[in-house]
């Protein structure tokens, strides 16, 4: 747990000046506060009668009190010392809530920035992490942990960082004031805090361990209804309504469980800590009351030494509650350094090379990809030469996307290697291999951001306006784009649904072409477009493609016959190579889906 501490305290160090000033401010209202409620002696003892007794012994406090009381006590006239003693005593009060605000001021402040650090933080290593990462977790639950877990883990440092220094601020000025008014009467008020904290033990180790799968159950439900939102069509499409209703409230209901378990446990606190309290209370109010009567104290001074260790309780109250809350923020900074301590795809990365051109050729040399245990990928031997198209073709878990996934890295190979120019790509560095590969997807991604920032995506500052302009006229999407309400600056909505399907891939395409990379990876992007779309994205495409090497991912065999090399995988394996008119003759696997696809009344 220290250990954890410690590094949340990493994300404190830049605000030290604003944690100053939080500690400043809380140690300047606790010492007001004190003095003012040391006011009450004598307020007390002139109520009573009895103006000139003022507490004993030696010290700041005892001298100020006896110099406050010697200008507001006036002698014979109860009226006006007690005028006197209520005035300074609102004075006092006055000034220290004003420090109290300050305070708070610095401590909110404080709270929000740590949490923006942290956000931030996780945000920027989630994005550098390796596709495999998340492959393997669940959108909703990194959405949790960016989102929730950084508010849930500020709480642990707003305990520590803000409220449990006022708190304890406040205690040990005021056990300073209790010790000197009667140290045997503050002895017997110290043993709360080692009873409160000894007696809550057990519940902090329970409530921890229910924190951590509380934030996970969380993460379940943020994961199903980001599924549902996402995949709203296909829920009702396939009316799956009921399905999802179920998926949601089982993992509702599982968060209610635990949060009610939760819940109970950290209840405990509250009650324990007020009858500890309470008792001690008790035993000072007899204990002291037995020495007014023997005249060892007198009643001004046990009436506001009760009015003190009452004031006591709140803060001991909330220090040891700190801990219970802090189970909480201890369980979601773990999840947050789940993420911070894996890898990112430039820690993993060895390359030191740099590459800026495809001169000669890529080449996979006896590639494999296996997933866990299951081979992906086996055997794939073949050559991409500069200006080549190589078509990818085969049933869907062939192997195709996993293949040209391997071209810039998003996963390696685990046999083999692949070389660009000679060098493996692995020697290459991430940046620089990269930034040699445009993709175009079937899948068009576009932001919520205007048509420019969409076309010029991640180097929005490196481009020119003609320079954006001339790539969208390349792609065929000038025209339209001139059309929209503000041009080039009309922002998109997310995910691009101001657009149309056609018109969403001619923005991917203008993308590639703005970028001009050596290497292009298109996942066929004419399916599923009408005639017109097709036409217009066909030849966008067509200037794309040329003067490049290119990896085309075919599901329609008709848009890959001019070709340089087809591969056929099957199960894995380049179960065919060639030519579409030599596979055509060759009437293996490809001619068989070529005659699928184009109907031929000849086929078996």
């Amino acid at each position: 747990m220290l250990s954890l501490y410690r590094r949340l305290l990493r994300f404190l160090r830049p605000h030290t000046w604003r944690l100053a000033g939080n500690i400043g401010a809380n140690v300047a209202a606790a010492i007001l506060d004190a003095v003012s409620f040391s006011l009450l002696i004598p307020f007390l003892n002139t109520l009573f009668g009895n103006p000139d007794a003022i507490p004993g012994g030696k010290g700041w406090l005892t001298d100020l009190l006896r110099a406050l009381v010697g200008r507001l006590i006036v002698p014979g006239d109860y009226a006006a010392s007690l005028r006197g003693i209520i005035i300074v005593m609102l004075g006092l009060i006055v000034l220290k809530n004003m420090f109290v605000w300050l305070g708070g001021q610095y401590g909110a402040s404080l709270q929000e920035r740590i949490t923006r650090d942290l956000r931030d933080a996780v945000f920027m290593h989630m994005q550098r992490l390796p596709l495999g990462w998340f492959s393997r977790t669940k959108t909703g639950q990194v959405m949790s942990r960016i989102l929730t877990d950084t508010e849930q883990a500020k709480a642990v440092l707003a305990e520590v960082a803000t409220k449990s220094v006022q708190n304890l601020t406040q205690v040990l000025v005021t056990i300073v004031v209790l010790v000197r008014m009667s140290p045997q009467l503050a002895l017997i008020a110290l043993v709360i805090a080692p009873l409160i904290t000894a007696t809550l033990q057990p519940i902090l180790r329970r409530l921890r361990h229910g924190h951590r799968r509380l934030r996970n159950e969380y993460g379940e439900i943020t994961s199903v209804l980001q599924e549902v939102i996402s995949g709203i069509r296909l829920v009702k499409s396939f009316r799956g309504e009921p399905y999802e209703d179920q998926r949601f409230t089982s993992a509702s209901g599982a968060y209610t469980r635990g949060m009610v378990r939760i819940t109970r446990l950290s209840l405990l606190a509250s009650p324990l800590t007020e009858v500890l309290g309470t008792v001690v209370a008790l035993t000072v109010l007899w204990i002291g009351a037995q020495q007014v009567f023997a005249h060892q104290l007198d009643s001004g001074t046990l009436m506001t030494f009760m009015v003190l260790v009452m004031r006591l309780l709140p803060p001991l109250k909330q220090l040891s509650q700190a801990p219970t809350t802090a189970q909480q923020s201890l369980a979601a900074a773990e999840r947050l350094f789940d993420v911070l301590d894996e890898p990112t795809e430039a820690q993993r990365d060895k390359g030191t090379r740099h590459a800026h051109s495809l001169s000669d050729a890529m080449v996979f040399e006896n590639v494999h990809f296996t997933y866990g245990d299951a081979p992906v990928l086996q055997q794939i031997d073949f050559t991409a030469r500069r200006g080549d198209v190589i078509a990818l073709v085969g049933s869907s878990g062939a192997g195709k996307s996993t293949l040209v996934d391997l071209i810039p890295r998003f996963i390696e190979p685990t046999g083999g290697r692949i070389t660009l120019d000679g060098i493996d790509t692995r020697d290459i560095a991430l940046p620089s291999l990269r930034a040699l590969t445009g993709i175009v997807s079937q899948d068009t991604v576009l932001f919520n951001d205007t048509v420019r920032a969409n076309i010029a995506y991640g180097a929005g500052d490196k481009y020119t306006a003609a320079q954006i302009e001339a790539a969208a006229r390349a792609a065929n999407a000038h025209e339209f784009i001139a059309a929209l309400p503000q041009g080039y600056d009309t922002p998109l909505g997310e995910r691009g649904t101001r657009l149309s399907g056609g018109q969403r891939q001619r923005i991917a395409i203008a993308r590639a072409l703005l970028t001009d990379p050596p290497i292009l990876i298109l996942d066929e992007a004419t399916s599923a477009l009408d005639t017109e779309s097709e036409r217009l994205v066909q030849e966008a495409i067509d200037r794309l493609l040329a003067g490049r090497t290119v990896f085309v991912i075919a599901h329609r065999l008709s848009t890959v016959t001019n070709a340089t090399e087809i591969l056929v995988l099957d199960g894995g394996r380049i179960a065919e190579r060639g030519t579409h008119t030599a596979l055509l003759a060759a009437g293996g696997a490809y001619a068989r889906l070529h005659a699928l696809q184009v109907g031929d009344p000849a086929l078996p």
